[in-house]
């Protein structure tokens, strides 16, 4: 990797924005060692300002935090060494382009844009790679699940059994996808409605969750369900219009809180006996407005934030959190990447990505030469 002349006042500027009247990021006191801790970072998207968002810890144990520039980033799924984002037209595949052990400026991972599908404005929201490795990402506009192609906008794998038909009409909002064994196993939408943005009128309890493989409901009777996952057995999601987190009984089909949380809740990753999960400032208008959530806001005598919090699986007590203030409201996605201390990523805003060159020349020295040139000695 070739050095970049820009890369390290960039990180400087991003990391000072965190004491910026425009972008206040504020930790809770243990926040930092927790990740380290944990041995995690964590990356979240927010498709309001635009931002990925990369939060490690530097070596004094001080918070990093690094952000580039994405055009309404929203689904991510990472595993350390690999990261895919989906934005306003496109879903990219980021690679951290470091050998393991190596560091860049004090960075253990620096992820790089390395491929890009251009899917056009389908709405895609959540993000995940399947056993083959290849990216399924729920398709909102169209409310099915699928992946991409190397022709088409993208390719559609399955769609719940209440919809007549595909069409970009985001007749059902299907925003969420939870993966068991490396498939699809369970989506969630806001409602079950079949006609062109019907969802908006079951945003109280219209709420469901289906079974890919049979196409059955699961579970209904929720208020804007987000962020489905499934983790040490269990079928974790946001019960977003009512501010709670927490688990499908799959046997009953009922909805177990566990938490609450003072905002609208999207984006959830796990570490261990822990849940990150992603809260947001209410929007002003009538997707939002009319919520249990309000009532519940009222009740505790608190308002909406926009935030991580950290919640302990074993208690329902939110033990860490990290609250964002000033431009950035609304969070979309959440994941955490295990084994990294401090992430930094490349983006397109500044002609760094020019700079930063890296060779595959892992079976270099045993390759034939070139004609006309000579291996690599």
């Amino acid at each position: 990797m070739t050095d970049s002349d820009t890369a390290g006042q960039e990180d400087k500027a991003s990391e000072a924005s965190a004491n910026d009247e425009k972008l206040v990021l504020t930790p809770s006191r243990q926040f930092g060692s927790w990740l380290a801790e944990q041995r995690i970072s964590l990356a979240f998207t927010t498709y309001q300002a635009g931002k990925l968002f990369l939060i490690g810890t530097q070596a004094d144990g001080r918070l990093s935090i690094f952000e580039r520039t994405f055009n309404r980033c929203m689904g991510l799924w990472a595993d350390g060494q690999t990261l895919w984002m989906s934005s306003l037209f496109q879903l990219w595949r980021m690679e951290n382009i470091l050998p393991a052990g190596e560091s860049y400026q004090g960075y253990d991972r620096v992820y790089v844009p390395q491929v890009g599908y251009t899917t056009g404005d389908i709405d895609v929201h959540d993000v995940a790679v399947d056993t083959d490795g290849k990216p399924v990402f729920a398709a909102t506009l169209f409310g099915c699940l699928a992946t991409v192609s190397d022709r088409y906008s993208f390719r559609p794998l399955w769609k719940p059994p209440f919809l007549s038909k595909l069409a970009a009409e985001d007749r059902c909002h299907l925003n969420g996808l939870a993966m068991r064994d490396g498939k699809p196993a369970f989506v969630t939408a806001v409602s079950r409605s079949d006609v062109a943005d019907g969802w908006r009128d079951r945003r109280t309890d219209g709420g469901i969750v289906i079974d890919v493989e049979s196409g059955e409901i699961v579970a209904e009777g929720l208020s804007m369900p987000h962020s489905p996952r499934w983790h040490n057995g269990k079928l974790w999601l946001s019960n977003a219009g009512t501010g709670e987190f927490g688990h499908i009984d799959l046997k009953t089909g009922k909805f177990e809180p566990l938490a609450f949380c003072p905002g609208f809740l999207r984006g959830a990753a796990f570490t261990g006996d822990f849940a990150i999960v992603g809260l947001s400032m209410p929007r002003e208008n009538r997707t939002f407005s009319g919520l249990e959530l309000d009532d519940r806001l009222k009740k505790a005598d608190t308002g909406p934030r926009c935030a991580l919090q950290v919640i302990d699986l074993k208690s329902g007590d939110i033990v860490h959190w990290l609250r964002i203030e000033g431009v950035v409201q609304e969070l979309y996605d959440v994941s955490v990447l295990p084994g990294v201390r401090r992430p930094m990523a490349i983006g397109f805003m500044t002609d760094e990505i020019r700079r930063v060159l890296t060779v595959d020349d892992e079976n270099w020295d045993t390759a034939p030469a070139a004609k006309g040139g000579k291996k690599k000695k």
